[in-house]
C-alpha cells in the first residue's frame, strides 16, 4: 500500500546507506555505520506494529538468541553488498568479513551441519556446543604442554600472530539458532586451522587458510577471500600463491577430514605432526628460493 510505502522510504532515508557504500573513508571507522543502523532499522521496524509496516511476518520476526537482529530481505540484500565492497577494499576488516559471512552463508551453513549431525563427534560437538575463548580454554596451561604438541603450538601461533581467541564477534544476523552455533563454532576454530596448516596471519596465509576452507565448507565469504585477497598482494607473493599455495590448500582441503567434527580441545595434547597425520593434512608447501627469473612473473 501507499502507506506502506510511504513508511518505508521514511526508515531508508534516514539512513543514508548510499552515502555510507560511497564513502571514500572505506578503510576507516565510518563503514561500521552500516551494521549499527541496520540494527536499529530492525527495531524501528519491529517498533511499527500495529501499523502498515510490520503486517507482514517478515517483519515481526522474533529474536532467536542472545544477539540475534533479525533482518529482513531487503536489508540482508543490503548488508551482503555494504560488508562486501568494505571487507574487498580491506580484508582485515574483520567485522564486515563477519557480516558477510552471516550474510551469505546459509545453505553452506546447513550443507556443514548436516555433515556434523552425520557424524558422531560432529553430533556431539552440536549437542555440547564447546566454545574457545580465554573463559573455556587455558592458555597457560596449554603452554605448560611440551613442545610440538597440538596445544603448546597452538598458544605459540597466538602469541606469535598477537591474537586472543576472544576477538571473534558473536553472531547476529543468522535466522537459525542452531546454525549460528555453526558459523560461531567455525569463526573460534580458524586459528586452529592456521595452527594445522601451519600459515601465518599475512595476506599470503590468509588467502590459503581461505582456499582450504572455500573447500572444506563452501562458505560464499571463504570463496570471495580466496578469489579478491590475491588482488592487494604484489606480483610475486600472486605467483607463489598460484603455483605453490593454493594447489597446496585444494589438495589438503579435498583430501582431509572435514575439520568441523574434529573436538580441537580434547586433542592439546598430542603432538601437531601425529595429528596433521591422522586428519590428513599434508606438509605445508616448501617455496624454493626465488631468483632473477621470477620477477617477471605474474
Amino acid at each position: 500500500s501507499k502507506t506502506n510505502m510511504a513508511a518505508h522510504c521514511r526508515l531508508l532515508s534516514s539512513f543514508r546507506f548510499t552515502n555510507v557504500l560511497m564513502s571514500r573513508h572505506i578503510n576507516g571507522v565510518r563503514p561500521r555505520v552500516i551494521i549499527l543502523r541496520a540494527e536499529n532499522y530492525s527495531r524501528m521496524s519491529q517498533e511499527q506494529e500495529g501499523g502498515g509496516l510490520s503486517d507482514s511476518k517478515e517483519w515481526t520476526t522474533p529474536p532467536l538468541y542472545h544477539e540475534h537482529v533479525p533482518i529482513t530481505l531487503f536489508q540482508r540484500t543490503l548488508l551482503t553488498v555494504g560488508s562486501a565492497a568494505i571487507a574487498i577494499g580491506n580484508p582485515y576488516r574483520h567485522d564486515m568479513v563477519a557480516v558477510l559471512g552471516e550474510t551469505t552463508g546459509y545453505f553452506a551453513l546447513k550443507r556443514i551441519r548436516d555433515r556434523m549431525k552425520a557424524d558422531s563427534i560432529g553430533r556431539q560437538i552440536l549437542s555440547e556446543r564447546p566454545r574457545i575463548n580465554t573463559g573455556t580454554i587455558n592458555l597457560e596451561e596449554l603452554r605448560g604442554l611440551p613442545d610440538g604438541t597440538f596445544g603448546r603450538e597452538y598458544v605459540n601461533w597466538l602469541d606469535r600472530n598477537n591474537v586472543t581467541p576472544d576477538s571473534r564477534a558473536p553472531v547476529k544476523f543468522i535466522d537459525d539458532e542452531e546454525l549460528a552455533y555453526v558459523i560461531q563454532r567455525y569463526r573460534e576454530v580458524h586459528d586452529l586451522f592456521h595452527t594445522l596448516l601451519g600459515m601465518p596471519t599475512n595476506m599470503v596465509g590468509e588467502c590459503t587458510v581461505k582456499m582450504f576452507e572455500a573447500i572444506q565448507t563452501g562458505l560464499p565469504m571463504c570463496v570471495l577471500g580466496a578469489v579478491f585477497g590475491p588482488l592487494r598482494l604484489s606480483s610475486k607473493q600472486r605467483w607463489k600463491l598460484r603455483n605453490y599455495y593454493f594447489p597446496w590448500a585444494v589438495k589438503a582441503g579435498y583430501g582431509a577430514k572435514n575439520l568441523m567434527n574434529v573436538y580441537f580441545e580434547r586433542r592439546f595434547h598430542e603432538p601437531l605432526e601425529e595429528l596433521r597425520t591422522d586428519l590428513k593434512i599434508p606438509p605445508p608447501p616448501q617455496i624454493p628460493k626465488t631468483n632473477n627469473s621470477n620477477k617477471d612473473r605474474t
